[in-house]
């Protein structure tokens, strides 16, 4: 049952009722606030004129006739023109025996709806750090929370696999690499070629430096940088299909591919479908030549090609460079169009930093001068970046936090802080290392997907492994807690599986309450692209079943009845936990 729609049905025929046919705009109901008493709320004042009364007197004659038309309302109470309504210990029985009953629940129908989600999008010259994790926590966790929405999902990686900064780290392993491989060092592929990017850099602020001091200026020095002026060359017999720097590029590439692979298996995201900017950056060009003949792009004298926005609050926007060389914008307008007509999409979501908040406010509009209706199905779920204490990072000086090294640390730091109280206790080796892995990236995942994505957060990392209070790990504790009662009620024999006749406690009724939440928070979290949403969710889920089973015994429990339902009601908030948990795309211990 979809509570809200019930109750929206039930006051709209008891209003009906009493003032004759209503407005659906004037039924006004909304959850009541956690500070007074009920659980549904009715905004009495579109409805004085319907009435003819006081908001206090409206409120209290549609309560009254509410608690005695229906059997599921039980109570009521009025602030000024607020009417409390709230339901039966009984309406929450049956929600829950529904809960129990539903495979899958808060998964939603299908809505037969394709929408396509891009995330990770990395540079092909060095290896993942921390901002990619957020990226790639998010896009994931976003796809998991739409397909639970009915959606089915497209994940796709765009990789930048060309470019002046790539031709860098090429450059400075030709001089400085010495033959160097991924298995001659030892050291993974994407690290290896970012070491390189890191070397290009030093060296090209040595040549600057050098240059300065010889007495030219330090702009036309940082231009005509020797090591600079080579990787131009590089890029230009790439783009000319040089072979030599074409099986280079390669081969290096290849060493990043592997390194990446390795990355987002432990981080446990995957791709449906990976594309490649050395494949797609000349797809927009027809878009181009389109535009031009249809007056909607202009060319400039130097050949390039432009729009004018001035008249939507923008600038002019380069689409084509005057050499026919594409630009990001001319890529993205071919890779757009070429999506949504091989996919048949409904919808595209480009999960991208908040630095490009621009580019995508220009691409969705030159799509819809062009005709395509579909740019209002494009969506950028843009998030901010992620700080450390001490402050941003850097790639090219080499300062950013390797994903690897930090997923690394976070494992070690879930071990140590798991052994010192105990967790880990009884655990065979291969246990420990399986939990201990479970609860560093938890840790990480929750941490970073508790921020609303349009934040930038500072990343702490000893405070994420916190087994107390909003964290991952804590989450994670209460999923093997109940885990552990409902082994230990397995051992003992006790079958909870029918349905059983029981008084609840109140604080069984405000759990119930909560698990029937869950449907609409995955719904609002969809709506919303925020897996902080459900985070949020699965905290308060957790929060309060630890308060519950502090003051009240299960096992204990004399009253078989009772003692089922309360299994029962553990065993269903154990499950919403990993459900809600997955879609983060989190793993909780049966153990811990």
């Amino acid at each position: 049952m979809n509570i809200d729609n019930y109750i929206l049905e039930v006051v709209t025929g008891v209003v009906t009722e009493l003032y004759g046919e209503v407005n659906p705009s004037q039924i006004q109901i909304q959850k009541t606030r956690k500070e007074f008493e009920g659980d549904y709320t009715l905004v009495t004042f579109p409805l004085l004129k319907l009435s003819r009364k006081s908001p206090e007197a409206t409120a209290t004659e549609i309560g009254e006739k509410l608690v005695s038309s229906s059997s599921q309302v039980s109570a009521f109470n009025v602030i000024k023109g607020f009417l409390n309504i709230s339901l039966s210990v009984e309406f929450w029985q049956e929600r829950f025996a529904e809960i129990a009953a539903t495979d899958n629940y808060g998964q939603a129908e299908a809505t037969g709806k394709t929408i396509m989600v891009e995330y990770s999008s990395p540079n092909t010259n060095k290896p993942l750090h921390l901002g990619h994790i957020r990226n790639n926590l998010l896009g994931y966790s976003v796809s998991q929370i739409l397909a639970a929405n009915g959606h089915k999902v497209i994940k796709a990686n765009l990789v930048n696999d060309r470019g002046i900064h790539i031709c860098k780290s090429m450059v400075a392993w030709q001089r400085y690499g010495n033959g160097a491989t991924p298995q001659s060092t030892g050291i993974k592929g994407d690290h290896l070629v970012g070491d390189y990017y890191v070397e290009f850099d030093k060296h090209y602020k040595a040549e600057i430096a050098e240059l300065v001091a010889g007495g030219m200026s330090e702009e036309e020095a940082k231009k005509s940088a020797p090591i600079l002026l080579e990787a131009q060359e590089m890029l230009r017999k790439w783009e000319a299909k040089d072979e030599a720097v074409r099986n280079l590029w390669e081969m290096m590439n290849g060493w990043v591919y592997e390194g990446f692979d390795v990355t987002y298996k432990t981080l446990g995201v995957d791709f449906d479908k990976v594309y490649y900017e050395s494949q797609t950056y000349l797809l927009g060009k027809s878009i181009v030549a389109e535009g031009l003949e249809k007056g909607i792009f202009f060319r400039k004298e130097d050949g390039s090609v432009w729009i004018d926005l001035t008249a939507d609050g923008l600038d002019q926007k380069l689409l084509l460079r005057g050499d026919g060389t594409s630009v990001y914008m001319t890529q993205d307008l071919g890779t757009a169009l070429q999506r949504f007509e091989q996919n048949n999409l409904d919808g595209i979501t480009y999960v991208v930093g908040n630095e490009q908040n621009y580019h995508f406010q220009v691409l969705k509009l030159v799509l819809k001068k062009l005709g395509y209706e579909w740019s209002d199905d494009i969506y950028h779920l843009s998030y901010g970046m992620v700080e450390l204490p001490e402050g941003k990072m850097k790639s090219r000086e080499g300062t950013v936090v390797d994903a690897d090294d930090l997923v690394e640390k976070m494992v070690a730091t879930a071990r140590e802080m798991s052994a010192e109280l105990g967790k880990l206790d009884g655990c065979s080796e291969e246990e420990a290392n399986k939990i201990c892995a479970m609860i560093g990236l938890g840790a990480l995942k929750y941490f970073i997907l508790k921020v609303d994505p349009k934040k930038t957060m500072l990343f702490d990392p000893r405070e994420s492994i916190d087994f107390n209070g909003n964290t991952g790990p804590f989450i994670q504790y209460t999923h093997a807690r109940i885990c552990s009662v409902l082994r230990k009620a397995e051992e003992q024999g006790i079958d909870y599986s029918a349905k059983v006749a029981a008084d609840y406690l109140p604080e069984e009724v405000e759990l119930v309450k909560v698990l029937a939440d869950y449907p609409q928070t995955v719904a609002a979290a969809g709506e919303a692209f925020a897996p902080s949403m459900i985070a949020a969710y699965t905290y308060e889920l957790c929060k309060l079943f630890n308060g519950y089973y502090h003051d009240h015994s299960i096992l204990r429990e004399e009253n078989e009845n009772t003692k089922r339902m309360r299994l029962q009601l553990a065993s269903q908030v154990a499950r919403v936990i990993r459900t809600g948990m997955a879609l983060l795309g989190i793993e909780v211990p049966e153990r811990m």
